[in-house]
This record gives C-alpha cells, sequence and structure tokens, in this order.
C-alpha cells in the first residue's frame, strides 16, 4: 500500500507503513470539558492578551516595509526581556541595506550548561496583516516562558529566541532570521538538543469540520480543530515524542502530534526548518495556522480573533514540558 504525496511539482511515494510509527504518539490527547483555569493560568491569559494587542494593536505590521514598526517591536521585546531580568543580545545583520535582529535571552544551565534548549517565535508580520495570531501568539508565549523560568537553575541552558524575517518573502532563505541563528549556533558548536518553534498558537475552534489537513493526514487526525499539535520532521521523531507524551502528563488540553516527512506542507512552514538545516532536532508547536485559521495571512489577523484562556492553558502545559526537558533525570 502507498501514499501519493505531490510536493513542488515532483510525485514522491511513501509507505503508508512507514509513516504508521511516526504519527503514533505516547499517552492519550485530553477528551472532555476542560476543567476551570486555575489562578495562575488566568493571569497567564491576561498577560498573553495585553501582549499581542502590544503587537498586533498598537505596533502593527511589522516587516521590512514596515521598517519602524519592526524597529519599535524589537526595541519593546527588549525592553520586555530585561524587565523580567534578562540581558538580551542582539545578533544583526542586514537586509536591504536594513539592519535587521534577532533578539536572544538564556537562562544559563547549572549542572548541564552545555546542552541547550531553544525556545523561539517570529516576530514579523506577513505584508498586509496585523499578526495576531500569526505571529503575536507565538512571541507573547514565548515572553511568557521566559518570564517564567526567570530565576530557574535548570540542569541544562535554556535560550528564548525572537526571529526575524520568517515571513515570505525572506521564508526558507538565506534571509530568514532564524537560518542565520542556526547557521551561528552550528558554526560556534553550540549543543542544541531541543528547540521548539512557538508559531500561530492561538485559535481554536469547536465545531467538527473545523480542522482541515494536507493529504493524506485527515484520515488519521481528529477533524475538529480544538487541539494543539506538535509537528516535526522523521529526524526528530524522538523528541516529538518525548515533548507529546510530556505534555499530555501535564496539561488537560487536547493534543496531537505527528514526525512526518519534510514534503508534506506545512510540516516545515516555521522556524524549526531552519534548525533542521543545521543539524539540530526541533519541532514546531501550533494550531495548525492555515489548516484552521480562516484568518490567516489577512487584514482580520487581530487580537479579538485570539482565545487566550485555551493559549494560556498551552503555555502552562509547555512550560511543565521545558522544565521537564531543561532538567532530565540520569536513566
Amino acid at each position: 500500500m502507498v501514499c501519493l504525496v505531490l510536493a513542488a511539482g515532483m510525485a514522491v511515494v511513501v509507505k503508508a507503513c512507514d509513516l504508521v510509527p511516526s504519527l503514533t504518539m505516547p499517552g492519550e490527547s485530553y477528551v472532555g470539558p476542560l476543567p476551570e483555569l486555575s489562578e495562575e493560568q488566568a493571569v497567564l491569559a491576561e498577560d498573553l492578551r495585553r501582549d499581542v494587542e502590544m503587537l498586533a494593536g498598537r505596533i502593527g505590521q511589522r516587516n521590512l516595509l514596515h521598517y519602524q514598526r519592526l524597529v519599535r517591536a524589537a526595541e519593546w521585546l527588549e525592553q520586555s526581556l530585561r524587565a523580567a531580568g534578562y540581558d538580551p543580545q542582539r545578533q544583526t545583520y542586514t537586509v536591504q541595506g536594513k539592519a535587521v535582529w534577532n533578539i536572544v535571552a538564556e537562562v544559563a544551565g547549572h549542572t548541564l550548561p552545555d546542552q541547550i534548549l531553544v525556545v523561539g517565535a517570529h516576530y514579523d508580520t506577513v505584508v498586509g496583516s496585523p499578526g495576531a495570531n500569526d505571529n503575536g501568539s507565538g512571541v507573547a508565549a514565548t515572553l511568557a516562558l521566559a518570564r517564567s523560568f526567570a530565576g530557574r537553575q535548570p540542569a541544562r541552558t535554556v535560550r528564548f529566541a525572537l526571529f526575524v524575517n520568517e515571513e515570505p518573502p525572506y521564508f526558507q532563505t538565506e534571509a530568514m532570521g532564524s537560518l542565520v541563528y542556526a547557521r551561528e549556533c552550528r558554526r560556534r558548536g553550540d549543543n542544541i538538543v531541543a528547540m521548539f518553534s512557538l508559531e500561530t498558537i492561538g485559535y481554536y475552534n469547536d465545531r467538527p469540520g473545523s480542522q482541515q489537513y494536507p493529504w493524506p493526514l485527515a484520515a488519521v487526525y481528529p477533524s475538529t480543530g480544538n487541539f494543539i499539535a506538535f509537528v516535526g520532521n522523521t529526524a526528530s521523531a524522538h523528541l516529538v515524542k518525548q515533548v507529546v507524551e510530556s505534555f499530555r502528563r501535564h496539561a488537560r488540553f487536547p493534543s496531537e502530534g505527528g514526525a512526518l516527512p519534510g514534503i508534506i506542507p506545512g510540516v516545515g512552514w516555521s522556524d524549526h526548518w531552519s534548525f533542521w538545516q543545521a543539524g539540530y532536532p526541533a519541532l514546531m508547536v501550533t494550531d495548525t495556522a492555515p489548516f484552521r485559521y480562516p484568518h490567516y495571512h489577512s487584514p482580520a489577523d487581530t487580537p479579538d480573533k485570539l482565545d487566550y484562556e485555551r493559549t494560556a492553558r498551552v503555555v502552562a502545559g509547555l512550560d511543565k514540558v521545558l522544565d521537564e526537558l531543561a532538567n532530565p533525570q540520569p536513566e
């Protein structure tokens, strides 16, 4: 039995039996009514709302065509990290004669400092969109996790990275911020053991049929778009399964995962792709973006479209997953 997947105009034959191990995830996705928010989650929901409204409301479009807004976003991100107790660093490079920046802050590892976890999100937007969900939601989540980790003493080093130029026309080009950063990490010999790309994580829909997929995944995954997805390539299968298992233990929230061939549309559509190019294990955490969100890459991607309470549940679960990965137990 085979599946025929079309990618970049070429027919690629994928054996269905080869996909099964990559689709099978440990644990069970949460089913049923969501529990009430804890006090901490309620505060987190408001923090996420505030940060998304700053990025997509007060600042708006953030890209080289709206350069001053891109600059303002970078400055605000630095200020937010400093307020959390970090000393953020800029990685500066030039695109079309203009300086652009990746912004990075870290918590140094206590006993395993050379083993590095990266949590990242792109802060730029596609032209024509204020980018509340894509990717204000991912940036707000990254900031929330950075605030939570400030002052901790994890065994491994944890880096929080905000990337520029993820959106077209720079996506998967030499000017893509995360690719510039991942290559520099490889050049330095950084031992990145896991990278999380937080990409468009704020929209959930309980209506049957609200979730779409590239073929042939609809036969495997649910048709209701009320879950968070963990997506990696086949080389990152161990990481994807580890993260899904941990999330399902810690969070009472629907979740799906897959370690899939990168030729399937959507699998590599964010900054985790850049880390694959540099040989690092990486995954994307996402609400699946265009396969669910009706306002993807449009002027209607505004802060009022997001579900901050559900996003807070996801971020709270990710916090526990990251803490577990940052403090590995001896085998």
